[in-house]
């Protein structure tokens, strides 16, 4: 067995390594069923296993509860204390308007769908019940698919699941910390799953990116290969012929993986110069103008970056990118009637961001593959409060879905004459999560399934995907 590895890796308490997630002759992979080796995956995977379909979801989580009202649903017919404080935009689609700070989205608006009737039923600062769908593991559901597909991809060995944060695109970023800091760990938790389903976070831990590099000379590495390949040829057998030439292939393709490694999904350079511009979000507003308002502390203007990156991994053949956008918590940002001061710079970037994500897939002829999904972890109270902001609220909460092979150019359900409530038919976080492992899995195989938890199998049994979305 060969390993590509640190030669002091830290272990979590599996006894697991990040450090070892590339091996040729023993990869671990749980979502096929116990300890495979990487050309067996490769094999698996050249078989077209139905099972996990050949698709990618970016989750772009606003995390403090970004206002619905502000967003998607302006309500301009409402009173003056619940109406949309950045005004309203028309958008494609005739009678639908969306917030001041989204022109962009706004032109776009046939292009992806928005739900106004869902609501993540949470009203406080964990996201768990939302990245979770509530399910009984208490697992998001990118562990859930890491635990399923397997922790890397078994062409390009990239993980499976991987959360950006801002420090993942701007080295040497120092955030302050607020609430935010400490409902991270709830965005992507591997609950029951266990650690090892975690999301791989380049931000983080030393040398994260560098354990994605071959850390011995590739000459020394063949030279091991070859050995491997003589012995290996010594204990054939000649009516296995056939049989070996295309383990042969699956080897090369392991080896493959990683002398030219996965680091370079990670580096934006890249990306031309045209692409770099084009998702550039620093323009928009300067950090400082947004951070000295102490629930914007770990406010950016980094997310177009994120997003690019966002991009780049899928393409490399990542399953699940979570990217996390901070400072939604406006319960206030000016003490000023109707102020709402971080909706502008915070919106007009997702505007910006997202629509040049949109653009880009839809260039690149991904947007049946690549699903973005954006939403957070609550909405915003209809009225204004005594402080010019808007407070914690579940009952309704933004959300936007673009590509995936899902129906677009929709506008799915509507709010009540104040914003408040669905009126008629009401999704929820359950509903969410059916809707995603609907596009990245074939469920009823899924059910199946002898290798996996029965709770991860019987999943699609526990809610309905949202009507009109599959």
């Amino acid at each position: 067995m060969l390993t590509i590895a640190d030669p002091r890796p830290s272990r979590n308490c599996q006894g697991l390594a990040r450090r070892d997630f590339l091996k040729i002759g023993a990869l671990g992979s749980m979502g096929f069923g116990g300890l495979l080796t990487l050309p067996q995956l490769l094999a698996a995977k050249a078989a077209g296993s139905p099972l996990v379909r050949d698709k990618s979801v970016v989750l772009l989580f606003l995390s403090g509860g970004p206002s619905h009202i502000e967003f998607f649903d302006p309500k301009m017919s409402a009173p003056a204390e619940i109406r949309s404080v950045t005004g309203e935009l028309q958008t494609k689609h005739p009678g639908i308007t969306f917030g001041g700070t989204f022109p962009q989205l706004a032109e776009r608006a046939d292009k992806f769908t928005v739900v106004r009737s869902y609501g993540s039923g949470n009203s406080g600062h964990s996201y768990e019940s939302v990245t979770t769908g509530g399910n009984t593991l208490k697992s998001a559901l990118g562990a859930i698919y890491a635990r399923v597909a397997g922790v890397n991809h078994p062409q390009t060995g990239i993980p499976n699941n991987i959360l950006l944060l801002p420090e993942a695109v701007k080295e040497g970023l120092k955030l302050g910390s607020n609430f935010e800091t400490g409902a991270l760990p709830t965005l992507t938790q591997p609950g029951d799953l266990g650690p090892s389903f975690n999301a791989f976070n380049p931000a983080g831990g030393g040398q994260l990116k560098d354990n994605l590099e071959l850390k011995i000379p590739a000459e020394r590495l063949l030279d091991r290969r070859n050995l491997l390949a003589g012995l290996d040829r010594m204990k054939r057998d000649a009516e296995r012929e056939i049989a070996v030439k295309g383990a042969d292939e699956f080897q090369q393709q392991a080896l493959d993986v990683i002398t030219r490694g996965v680091a370079q999904a990670f580096d934006l350079k890249q990306e031309s110069q045209a692409t770099l511009e084009r998702y550039d979000t620093s323009k928009v507003f300067r950090n400082e103008d947004v951070q000295r308002w102490g629930d914007m502390r770990r406010s950016t203007n980094l997310l177009g970056r994120q997003m690019l990156l966002a991009r780049r991994l899928c393409e490399a053949g990542c399953g699940f990118v979570t990217v996390s956008d901070c400072g939604w918590d406006m319960h206030s940002n000016g003490n000023s009637p109707k102020f709402l001061g971080g909706m502008q710079p915070l919106g007009h970037q997702v505007d910006h961001a997202v629509s040049a994500f949109i653009d880009d897939v839809r260039e690149r002829g991904l947007q049946e593959k690549i699903l973005l999904v954006v939403t957070g972890e609550m909405g915003r109270t209809p009225r204004i409060n005594n402080n010019g902001g808007r407070d914690h609220y579940g009952d309704l909460t933004p959300l936007l879905l673009f590509g995936g092979g899902l129906k677009m150019g929709q506008v799915i359900g509507q709010s009540d004459g104040q914003a408040a409530r669905a009126a008629g038919k009401s999704y929820r976080p359950q509903n969410l999560l059916i809707t995603l492992m609907n596009v990245l899995f074939d469920m009823g195989l899924l059910r199946l399934q002898t290798n996996i938890p029965r709770d991860v199998a019987k999943l699609g049994e526990t809610a309905e995907p949202i009507d009109g979305l599959l």
